[in-house]
């Protein structure tokens, strides 16, 4: 049941993509409104799928690899429908479907085999621990493909002079949105590791890189609230720390090993 969803869900996020863009290229204002419905559609649809996964191996879906990529598309879906909802930012919705399929079939590249929790994960931190951290990724994804479209508006020649302000702003309150919940699963990680290790800090590869991105994003929130950093230079900084996030997220899991190699 949980591979059919994924399925399902990789077919919606791609439809709507392909709207999205035939609306933004064309002005195509219904395909825009299907390609919404069809990205809501698929947000319920990896719900779903989280649920099933759940209910189906008695634990949270967060053992391994595929089981995180698949919240991970969760968490971008969601991070658009709010943006869309509260700060009108329709205008990504194809780059953010994409990033939603992206990351779906990279979970199709993972080992989907259920197994049960290792002893250091069974533990009632696991919930909050993981998923603010994913709800912070998947906000900090959505603000990233917003810094890249700033920094192509500002390198292209426009009558709009000030067009990539609400690329820049939109990237700027879902920072704002991810960092407390990075906040969160880096200090719930912290007590956690107590628990499971006897230590708040181990230096492990997976902890050394969520704390260089948490600190990325407190710079970002810095130098742009005391120093009115915006446009290009906030930009790069808004990507680099989300290049920090996939270093973190994949990366570590990929090509070290440590105490969080499991997922």
């Amino acid at each position: 049941m949980t591979g059919l969803c994924v399925n399902v869900s990789m077919a919606l996020f791609f439809s709507a993509c392909i709207l999205h863009s035939v609306d933004a290229v064309f002005s195509v204002r219904s395909a825009g409104k299907c390609a919404a419905a069809l990205l809501a559609l698929g947000f319920l649809s990896t719900t779903l799928a989280i649920v099933t996964r759940w209910h189906g191996t008695g634990h949270p879906p967060f053992a391994n690899l595929y089981e995180s990529m698949v919240m991970f598309a969760w968490a971008i879906s969601l991070a658009y429908l709010v943006a869309a909802l509260f700060f009108k930012a329709q205008f990504i919705g194809a780059p953010a479907a994409l990033m939603a399929f992206s990351a779906l079939g990279y979970a199709s590249t993972c080992d989907s085999t259920a197994h049960p929790l290792l002893p250091a994960l069974k533990s009632n931190w696991i919930v909050i621990h993981v998923s603010s951290y994913l709800v912070g990724y998947g906000a900090a994804a959505v603000a990233c493909v917003s810094s890249l479209i700033c920094l192509l508006t500002l390198r292209r020649p426009s009558s709009d002079e000030r067009g990539w302000e609400r690329f820049d702003m939109l990237s700027y309150r879902l920072i704002s949105l991810a960092f407390p919940f990075l906040t969160i699963g880096l200090t719930t990680g912290s007590v956690w590791a107590n628990v499971a290790w006897g230590r708040y800090w181990n230096w492990d590869p997976k902890e050394t890189w969520s704390l260089i991105t948490w600190l990325i994003y407190a710079l970002y929130l810095h130098l742009r609230l005391m120093r009115g950093w915006r446009g290009r230079r906030a930009a790069f900084l808004a990507v680099a720390g989300f290049v920090a996030i996939l270093v973190t997220f994949i990366g570590v899991s990929r090509m070290w090993g440590g105490l969080h190699s499991y997922g």
